[in-house]
């Protein structure tokens, strides 16, 4: 049966939550395609150290989103929601529903909520500016400027605080009073993953990425962006660039990528409490349950 409005699926959940996964086997079942919504996803060079879905599991399906450009290039916010928001309109003309995929809670929030960022362009001589500042000394500009935006962006993501500067003072005005509320014309339904023993399957993803070659990309990207490039200070990258560096050794580094995934797993899992309000699928049968709730909205 063909629902009356085009409906959008997100699947979220934390990081190594087996969302890539579930998402290929709905979308075969459904007859639709992937929108992968992460943040470092969407950069060309990084697979590995991003959990890509790998040339097979996209051959499985369609997927989009991915590989949008260059690491040196970033994207920010209101780009991704410019592009993103282009591709799903233009693929729910052909299949009336489509499936989002991700742990990128911001992105996902404005995309399913229609919430619209400000476009303010790079200000390339403030951040460099901003990047010489300690994250707490950073974090600390910000609660001056934007108190509300400090509460929801954590001091180690430095992307989104200096984003969040760089708005404030091309604009003069708070980034988080800028964004703006225009739901789309979707059906959304929100299926949440939380499965017991994630830091079990954090710490085999992790294994897995430095047993696949993630120094090895790592190296990669030094050679083709150099040793300055914002992402390598990201979670896998900067570990991995440590034991270039001969700074730390393997064990060290795991230890320490295992350590900030499971962090970051916990701010995700907060997000979604807090700002969505996904059907949890608990069950044995993931993927019944998560047809099961699809069907029952969509009849």
């Amino acid at each position: 049966m063909q629902p009356n409005r085009p409906v959008v699926i997100a699947l979220v959940g934390p990081t190594a939550s087996g969302k890539t996964e579930l998402a290929i086997e709905i979308a075969n079942k459904i007859n639709t395609n992937i929108h992968n919504i992460d943040s470092r996803q969407i950069y060309i060079d990084m697979d590995i150290g991003t959990a890509k879905p790998t040339k097979e599991q996209q051959q499985q399906v369609p997927h989009f989103l991915i590989d949008l450009c260059l690491p040196s290039q970033p994207l920010n916010l209101h780009k991704f929601h410019q592009i993103a928001s282009a591709s799903i309109n233009k693929e729910l003309k052909k299949h009336q529903i489509i499936l989002l995929v991700g742990g990128s809670g911001l992105y996902l929030q404005s995309l399913v909520s229609g919430l619209n960022p400000p476009a303010v362009a790079p200000q390339e001589f403030l951040r460099t500016q901003l990047h010489k500042k300690e994250k707490i000394e950073r974090h600390e500009l910000l609660k001056c400027c934007d108190p509300h935006a400090a509460e929801k962006i954590h001091p180690e993501d430095t992307t989104r605080t200096i984003r969040a500067l760089e708005v404030f003072y091309a604009t003069g005005k708070m980034f988080s009073q800028q964004k703006k509320l225009k739901p789309p014309p979707w059906k959304v339904i929100e299926l949440g993953l939380n499965p017991s023993g994630l830091e079990k399957r954090i710490q085999n993803r992790a294994e897995k990425m430095y047993k696949n070659g993630l120094i090895e990309e790592t190296e990669d990207l030094i050679r083709k962006y150099g040793n300055n490039l914002e992402l390598l200070k990201t979670i896998g990258y900067e570990e991995a660039r440590s034991i270039i560096e001969q700074r730390i050794n393997y064990e060290e580094a795991l230890e320490i990528t295992i350590k900030r995934t499971c962090q970051l797993a916990k701010r995700q899992k907060t997000w979604f409490r807090n700002k969505h309000n996904p059907t949890w699928l608990n069950k044995e049968n993931l993927l019944f349950e998560a047809l099961s709730s699809i069907y029952e909205v969509i009849g």
